[in-house]
């Protein structure tokens, strides 16, 4: 991994991409919608992924899952509709870790190999590889087909005849049949039956889901005993460790670059701890990204269990979007930073991925461009990690009623779709923007000059942070609560950061105090020409901490001002 290199996630939802059918049925088939595929990921699509300034690619939902799609005549098992949601399935809803999901293949029995080219495509075009690593739950009817010859089934020796074992791979409620308020009854089909019934995903330790549960999912045991309430069974080590270890060793094999870890907190910290180091002792630059929602637990899941990124979500991505939609101060970004000051480098920044709403949903901000200001903190408030989710350059909305998913202001994981702005973009593999209009040419544009200033500048990459907040409480032109400005230098260059979530251009006066300039060792300066790097326009501005920075601020966005100090 380049230190001096910030890194830059764009995340796809792999089977919506390069779908071009232009049917768009609700609960559609996936003969009536159609379905993306690794080989839409032609070298121009990368290329033009890559253009953005991406400099990671995490492909979402590429190891096989649950579906309603019959693949019987390829020799796969062939799933219960009721206990899959959607007819594409949820890609959270692993039934073989060991195998591409067919949906993906141009041809179903080679796509295991189209995976590993696409592998290379994306390095050849410049980009590293992140994929899913879902290890917390399974399908209800996990059976790998594709494991290595030697490796034994995840249940294939429980002892289903006791809720709780550390060598069982899943819990059991033994003698109850699963039940719940889902009807596991679809005509054509017959019911779904399981006993002894299987604790559900999200620690549902009962024969009983209900809709809101992840009811479609079975939750795997890492020796933690949540029924009888006996503790942490961790030595010797569990039969599941072993396993998802292995799983991990498997892909990692496939030359990826990093995985994204599901529900991470929802796994012993314990096992993360003893996996990661063995994979990367193998594969030292692979990287591990963890789902983790508890900032109690952020250190612990960084220096036990050994991983390289953490989302956050609960602090950042929460005040952020609050800032966005008028329900709290600018000023209360400060304790973002201030809460993981010393992780900050762990951190990854987000304002869309697949399961927050899109920016511009009517249950978010309602448009793409109230984000702009959020983007450009997120993106250069440091040096860590910042990602976007497929089509938020665009403006998504993600206002469309797919099936399963409905009408929720989030782009469907669920079902089979082709999103309408995509689908004009990718234009058949063409990749050209005559068919965007006006304003998604500009959101475009925008991400795209953002994202690239991140590893063009070094102040970005590498520099120290100053957050200019507490100079400009109650300041005479500038609102704390709807402005925003921090600093980032390095060596004889400085940024002069300033964001403005409000709907009106705003004439604004930055105070810079006197620690700035001692803190980061900068002369001050009386006159000096400063370069918006968002719109290339110069300005001069006084560098100084007895005189306030004048300068304009653009309703919804903010200005990124270089400074050269030599």
């Amino acid at each position: 991994m380049n230190p001096k290199e910030k890194i830059i996630i764009y995340q796809v939802f792999t089977r919506l991409f390069g779908n071009q059918t232009l049917t768009r049925k609700t609960n559609g088939s996936i003969d009536e919608n159609g379905c993306g595929k690794l080989d839409y990921f032609t070298e121009q699509a990368l290329s033009e992924i890559k253009e953005l300034g991406v400099t990671h690619i995490w492909y979402t939902g590429v190891i096989a899952h649950a579906t309603q799609t019959d693949y019987t005549s390829y020799g796969i098992n062939k799933d219960h509709p009721a206990i899959v949601k959607g007819k594409a399935g949820s890609p959270y809803a692993i039934k073989d870790y060991y195998d591409i999901d067919p949906d993906l293949a141009v041809k179903v029995d080679k796509r295991m190999e189209e995976f590993d080219a696409l592998v290379k495509r994306t390095h050849n075009a410049g980009m590293k590889m992140i994929i899913d690593f879902v290890p917390n739950h399974v399908a209800r009817q996990y059976k790998s087909l594709a494991k290595p010859e030697g490796v034994k089934d995840l249940g294939e020796d429980d002892d289903t005849n006791t809720s709780f074992s550390p060598q069982n791979n899943f819990y059991y409620i033994p003698g109850e049949e699963l039940k719940g308020d889902i009807d596991f009854y679809v005509s054509g089909e017959g019911r779904y039956t399981e006993i002894p019934a299987k604790a559900t995903g999200n620690n549902k330790f009962d024969a009983w889901p209900n809709r809101n549960d992840w009811y479609e999912t079975v939750k795997l045991n890492y020796g933690i005993d949540y029924i009888n309430n006996t503790g942490c069974h961790f030595s010797p080590i569990p039969d599941t460790w072993i396993k998802m270890k292995d799983i991990l060793l498997f892909w990692a094999s496939k030359n990826i670059d990093g995985f994204r870890c599901d529900m991470a907190e929802m796994v012993p910290c314990e096992f993360w701890g003893w996996a990661i180091p063995q994979v990367k002792e193998k594969y030292p630059d692979i990287i591990f990204i963890a789902e983790v929602y508890n900032p109690q637990e952020y250190r612990n899941y960084i220096h036990n269990g050994h991983f390289d990124y953490l989302y956050d979500k609960v602090g950042l991505y929460d005040t952020l979007r609050a800032v966005i939609c008028n329900n709290t101060s600018a000023t209360n970004i400060t304790g973002c930073w201030q809460s993981v000051n010393d992780i900050q480098e762990h951190m990854l920044n987000f304002l869309e991925n697949h399961d927050e709403q899109r920016i511009a949903s009517d249950y978010f901000a309602g448009n793409p461009h109230k984000a702009f200001p959020a983007m450009i903190v997120s993106a250069c408030m440091n040096t860590n990690p910042v990602m976007i989710y497929f089509g938020q350059e665009l403006g998504e909305s993600g206002m469309d009623t797919e099936g399963f998913s409905g009408r929720d202001g989030r782009t469907t994981i669920f079902d089979y779709w082709s999103i309408d702005s995509i689908r004009r973009w990718t234009n058949h593999g063409r990749f050209n923007t005559h068919l965007l209009n006006a304003k998604e040419k500009g959101i475009r544009n925008f991400y795209k000059t953002l994202l690239n200033i991140c590893n063009q500048e070094k102040c970005i990459t590498r520099g120290k942070f100053f957050d200019l907040m507490y100079a400009n409480i109650n300041g005479w032109q500038m609102d704390e609560h709807k402005q925003y400005a921090f600093l980032r230098q390095c060596e004889d260059e400085v940024l002069l950061i300033a964001v403005n979530f409000g709907d009106m251009n705003m004439r604004v006066a930055i105070n810079i105090p006197e620690h700035a300039f001692n803190y980061l060792g900068m002369p001050e300066i009386g006159n000096i020409k400063a370069k918006d790097l968002i719109s290339g326009k110069e300005e001069k501005i006084s560098f100084m901490s007895s005189k306030p920075v004048g300068t304009d601020l653009p309703a919804n966005s903010g200005k990124i001002l270089k400074i050269k100090l030599k």
